[in-house]
C-alpha cells in the first residue's frame, strides 16, 4: 500500500521542528505533522508567509499545536537564536527535518562568508542540529531527517582548501555541492548514533520532481541560466504537488518501519510513490564524511557531539 498522509502514525506529544516550514515541501510535512497531533515548530526566515502558512494549517487541522520561530539559516547568528527559543520551550525532540534550501541561485555570500547554496543548504543545518542535539538525544527514538536531491549525482564532495568555490562558481555546481553534502551529512551522523549505540536515527529523503516556489525563485532571482528555466517549465507543467513530494521526508520521519541511514525518494526516481530507496555507496565516503565534518566544524565553530 501507498505511504500517505493516513498512514503516518499517532504523534500525539510529539515535537517536531522542520526548518522552511513556511511553504511548499516543509509547508506539507508542518501540516502532516500536526493532523497526526505533533506540536510543530516551524523554523522560517520569512515571518510574513510563516503566519500565512500557519493560518492554512489551522485551517486544514483546527487546533493545530504550532509555534513560528524565525531562522535564518544564512545566518550562524539567526541559528544560535532560533535554536536558544525553541530550547527555551522544548527539553525533548522528536523529529527534526532539515527541509529548507536554495537552488542554483546566482554567486552570493551568507551573513559569515560562506558560499551561500552551501551555507544554506548545509552549515546553517549543521548548526541548528549541533545546537539541537541536545533536545534530540532527550527523545526516546529521535530521527533527524536530511532532505537532498537527485542533483547530488551530478555534485561533488567538499575540499576542505576550497569548500566555497572561489574562483570555481558555478550555479549548478554549487547545488549539486550542498546537496551532496547534504547526504554525506545524513549518512554521517547515523554512523555517530551508532557508533555511540543511541537509538536516535539519521534518514535522507529526496522529493523528486515538486511544484513547489524551488524552481520559480531561482528563475526570479536569475540563477540557473537556460536549465533554470527549463526546470521551471517541467515541474509546472509535471511536478508533483507539494503534498505528494513531500511524502518521502514524512515517511522517513514516520514510518515505523523506517531504520537509520535508509532514503526515501519517489519509486521512479523523480516521481511517484515515497518508497525506500536502495544507498548506494560510493567509493571515498569515509572520506567524504570527514572531509565534511571537519569543514563543518571549522567553518561554524560547532562540533556536532552525540557523545556529550
Amino acid at each position: 500500500m501507498p505511504y500517505t498522509f493516513a498512514s503516518i502514525p499517532d504523534l500525539s506529544s510529539r515535537v517536531a521542528v522542520v526548518t522552511g516550514a513556511n511553504g511548499g515541501l516543509g509547508l506539507s510535512t508542518a501540516k502532516a505533522f500536526a493532523g497526526a497531533g505533533a506540536h510543530v515548530v516551524m523554523a522560517a526566515r520569512d515571518q510574513g508567509k510563516a503566519a500565512d502558512a500557519r493560518g492554512e494549517i489551522l485551517a486544514a487541522v483546527p487546533g493545530a499545536s504550532l509555534d513560528v520561530v524565525e531562522l535564518d539559516l544564512a545566518s550562524l547568528a539567526s541559528v544560535e537564536q532560533a535554536a536558544r527559543a525553541i530550547l527555551a520551550t522544548h527539553d525533548e525532540i522528536d523529529l527534526l527535518v532539515n527541509n529548507a534550501g536554495l537552488m542554483a541561485m546566482p554567486e552570493r555570500a551568507t551573513a559569515d562568508g560562506f558560499e551561500m547554496q552551501l551555507g544554506v543548504n548545509h552549515l546553517g543545518h549543521w548548526a541548528l542540529t549541533a545546537r539541537l542535539m541536545p533536545a534530540v538525544l532527550r527523545a526516546e527514538s529521535a530521527r533527524v531527517v536530511t532532505v537532498t536531491s537527485t542533483a547530488r549525482h551530478l555534485g561533488r564532495a567538499l575540499r576542505a582548501d576550497d569548500p566555497h568555490l572561489h574562483g570555481r562558481y558555478k550555479p549548478w555546481r554549487a547545488y549539486g555541492q550542498s546537496k551532496l553534502a547534504n547526504w554525506h551529512f545524513a549518512l554521517g551522523l547515523q554512523r555517530e548514533f551508532d557508533r555511540v549505540g543511541i537509538a536516535a536515527k539519521s534518514l535522507v529523503a529526496h522529493p523528486g520532481l515538486t511544484n513547489s516556489d524551488l524552481q520559480a525563485r531561482t528563475v526570479r532571482e536569475g540563477g540557473g541560466g537556460a536549465a533554470a528555466g527549463f526546470f521551471h517549465r517541467l515541474t509546472a507543467a509535471t511536478g508533483m504537488t507539494p503534498d505528494r513530494g513531500a511524502l518521502p521526508q514524512i515517511r522517513a520521519a514516520t514510518d515505523p518501519e523506517a531504520k537509520g541511514g535508509q532514503l526515501y525518494a519517489p519509486r521512479f526516481a523523480n516521481s511517484g510513490a515515497a518508497v525506500r530507496r536502495p544507498v548506494l555507496r560510493r567509493v571515498g565516503l569515509s572520506h567524504a564524511i570527514a572531509t565534511l565534518w571537519a569543514v563543518s566544524e571549522r567553518e561554524t565553530g560547532l562540533a556536532l557531539d552525540v557523545y556529550a
